[in-house]
This record gives structure tokens, C-alpha cells and sequence, in this order.
């Protein structure tokens, strides 16, 4: 640069020595302030990540206490009582017997010469069922026939012997006494004869009994005897030769506990069950209760018929028989929401704004997977299902969202069957 240019910008001009100086001076100027922005931006940056971890954490500690706001709800299900509907049922065990079930002894003595039928045969009213041997009856009946034949040859006798001492009197020969003792005489024949004849015809009949015949039709469920074995009739180790069922109908005793003794009333359909039979159902008929309570066990007997033309049910199985109940009219609740403490049988009723109280319920009949309640709730107010036993007055609780219902169920039955879900604490 010129000194023309230095003058004309006001610059003197440096010497030489002046001049390092000066650009030493300049360097370290411009040292300083390239340090300085260096530093200034250094600080900016900084301040930048600061506001930001600390606008995270503010933001992480939000979200951090709604969820722990949230993770800290009780979450239940709740339901509401209901009347008592006729769809309610008493499922009682039973066992299947016969609607006749007899065994057949015999009557008379002697051995067994053949049987006819043995077990499972089907049978009619009359039909042979065995034969017995009895040489001792046999015996019997020829002597008591021989002695009435005895008697009637007395009787015939002590007849003419009459006539004649009729006409012996009537001649003045024989006294009035005489003559009555052989009246007498007559008269004791006849006895002696009748005696003979009723002990014939007893003997005839039990030979009668030497053919064992079916009483009624069934099925012949046990035989007890072989060729050849002694049968004492009447005696201390007298056994029963056959055991004789009839399969259609079938009868079946339930014992009914005496809450629902009153509801049970002769004419009711019932199903009844084999868990043998699966997909299987029977229909039956309450024939009769006995109307009373049995003091030893608290239940009425009730008798159940139960067609079985087809024979599929057999005498002795084990079945269940569902029995229908007639409608009370009471309030009914699902069993899991009876909480049981020392103060009595509770449950659970949630109000408006999720506070819980405890009231106390008596229960009257239990159907199985509900109670009937007598007092405490009403059909507007919400029950929890399932309540922990933690669960105490004025607690909070929120009320858990509807599962969706199952493709083909109402909206009903898959908010009755739905459970209730709570969230982990």
C-alpha cells in the first residue's frame, strides 16, 4: 500500500520494528477472540444439553407418575344381582334300578335238575326259568293221597253204618244214643276227609313250585345256582336263585336336602346323565316324593321314572339328574363375589365414583354357581366378581373395560361369563 492510500485512510505508516509489534499485537487479538466465540459457543451448547436433559427428566418424571398413577388402579369386573329365573337347576346323583326288581326264591325243597336262562336274558311274565327235583314232596303227595283215599273209605262206612241204625231206630232195636254216635261218626269222616284234601291240594301246589316261572317280564340280572346244588326253601342259608329287573322304565332315587324340598313337586321334567354317555340326555318324570324329611340326613327322597325303551341305560349305573327348580323370585348373585370374613358372608358394591363398601348379605339357597340373597344389595347396585380378601371399605377401584363377546354368544352371556382381571401392583 502507498503512503498516498495510508494518508488517505488516516494510517500512518509503521516502522519496521513497530510493525512486528503490531502483527504480533493482532495475532494475539485475534487469538483471544477466536477463544472467546470458542468459549462462547462451548457455553451455548452446553446450556442447549442441559435444558434438554432436564426437559426430558421433567417429561420422564410426567410420564413416569401417570403411569405409576395409572399402574396404581385396581382394576375389577363387577355384576349385578338378578330375580331368580326357571333356568336354574339342582344337579343331584342318583343310581338307575329297576322300575321292578324281585329276586326269585323257590318254595320247595330238592335240587336243581336244569335252568332255562341265565344272566342278560330277556324274559316274559310265566316263562320257565329252572326246574328243581323234590323226591322228598313227591313222596309226601302219594302218602296224602293214599291217607285221603283211607279217609273217604271211613267215610263211606261210617255212611251205610248210619243208614243202618236209622232204620234199626225207627224199629225201637237201638237207643236215640246210639244212634247219634254214628251220626257223629259221619261227621268226624267228613273233617277227616276235608284234612286229607287240603293236604293233597298243599302238596300239589308245591310241586307246582318244582317250575320256577318269571313273575313279570325283564332281564335276568344274576343267577346264584348250577345243576345239581341243593335248595332249601325257607332254610337259614336259603339264597336267592335269580335276580329278575325290569329295564323299561327304570326308577331313580335322589335324595333332595330340604331347602329345595319345597320346590320339587311330582309331574317335573328332568334330565338325567351318564358321564359314560357323553352328548347324551334322557328325559324323566318326578312319579313322587315322599313328602317328609329324614330326620338322620335332612333330605327328601324323590322317585324319578325314566323311560328306557332301547336299553341303553342299564339297572346300577351311576347317573346325574339335573332338576329343574321352580322360580323363587329372590335376588341371586354369582358365587364368586361372597367374600367371607369374621363379621359374616359380604360382598363388594362399587358406587358412581369407584368407592367400595363392604355389606354384609344373608344367603338362602345355593344353586351351584349362584346364591340366592336374602337382604342386603338390590338389582341396581354393581358387585365385584372376585374381590380380594385386601378389599375394604372406602377403597378406590376403576372399573375394567367390556371384553369383547365371542363371535355367535350374546352380549349377556359373555359379560356373565367373563371374569374379572386386575392389574398387576
Amino acid at each position: 500500500m502507498t503512503e498516498q492510500r495510508h494518508s488517505a485512510l488516516g494510517l500512518h505508516p509503521i516502522e519496521a520494528d513497530a510493525g512486528e509489534e503490531h502483527v504480533e499485537l493482532l495475532k494475539r487479538r485475534q487469538i483471544v477472540r477466536r477463544t472467546k466465540i470458542a468459549a462462547l459457543i462451548v457455553l451455548v451448547l452446553l446450556a442447549l444439553g442441559a435444558g434438554r436433559t432436564v426437559l426430558s427428566r421433567m417429561a420422564n418424571a410426567r410420564s413416569l407418575e401417570a403411569g405409576a398413577t395409572e399402574y396404581a388402579k385396581q382394576y375389577v369386573r363387577t355384576t349385578q344381582a338378578r330375580r331368580g329365573g326357571s333356568g336354574q337347576t339342582l344337579a343331584l346323583p342318583g343310581t338307575l334300578q329297576g322300575f321292578v326288581q324281585a329276586p326269585i326264591a323257590a318254595r320247595a325243597s330238592g335240587y336243581l335238575k336244569r335252568w332255562t336262562k341265565d344272566i342278560g336274558s330277556r324274559v316274559e311274565k310265566g316263562e320257565l326259568l329252572a326246574e328243581i327235583e323234590t323226591p322228598e314232596i313227591d313222596q309226601q303227595l302219594t302218602q296224602a293221597i293214599a291217607a285221603r283215599e283211607q279217609a273217604a273209605s271211613s267215610l263211606a262206612l261210617a255212611k251205610s253204618t248210619v243208614e243202618r241204625w236209622e232204620g234199626l231206630r225207627k224199629k225201637d232195636v237201638v237207643s236215640q244214643q246210639d244212634l247219634e254216635e254214628r251220626r257223629s261218626a259221619v261227621a268226624q269222616s267228613q273233617s277227616n276227609v276235608a284234612a286229607a284234601d287240603a293236604n293233597v291240594q298243599r302238596l300239589r301246589q308245591l310241586e307246582g313250585f318244582k317250575r320256577i316261572v318269571a313273575p313279570f317280564a325283564g332281564v335276568i340280572t344274576k343267577r346264584n345256582v348250577d345243576v345239581g346244588d341243593l335248595i332249601d326253601a325257607g332254610g337259614a342259608a336259603s339264597r336267592p336263585l335269580f335276580l329278575l329287573a325290569q329295564t323299561d322304565p327304570l326308577r331313580v332315587y335322589v335324595s333332595v336336602p330340604q331347602a329345595y324340598a319345597q320346590l320339587v313337586k311330582p309331574g317335573q321334567s328332568v334330565v338325567v346323565t351318564q358321564s359314560e354317555l357323553r352328548g347324551q340326555k334322557f328325559s324323566g318324570q318326578v312319579a313322587r316324593t315322599s313328602a317328609s324329611i329324614d330326620t338322620a340326613t335332612r333330605t327328601m327322597q324323590v322317585e324319578i321314572a325314566l323311560p328306557n325303551a332301547d336299553g341303553r341305560l342299564l339297572p346300577g349305573a351311576y347317573v346325574q339328574v339335573a332338576l329343574p327348580l321352580q322360580a323363587s323370585g329372590g335376588l341371586t348373585v354369582a358365587t364368586n363375589t361372597l367374600l367371607f370374613r369374621a363379621e359374616g358372608t359380604m360382598v363388594a358394591v362399587v358406587d358412581p365414583q369407584g368407592r367400595v363398601t363392604l355389606r354384609r348379605v344373608s344367603v338362602g339357597r345355593n344353586y351351584g354357581e349362584a346364591f340366592e340373597v336374602l337382604d342386603g344389595v338390590t338389582e341396581a347396585e354393581r358387585i365385584v366378581l372376585n374381590p380380594p380378601d385386601w378389599m375394604a371399605d372406602g377403597q378406590t377401584v376403576a372399573l375394567a373395560p367390556p371384553e369383547p363377546a365371542a363371535p355367535g354368544a350374546s352380549g349377556a352371556a359373555a359379560a356373565a361369563s367373563a371374569g374379572p382381571t386386575k392389574a398387576p401392583l
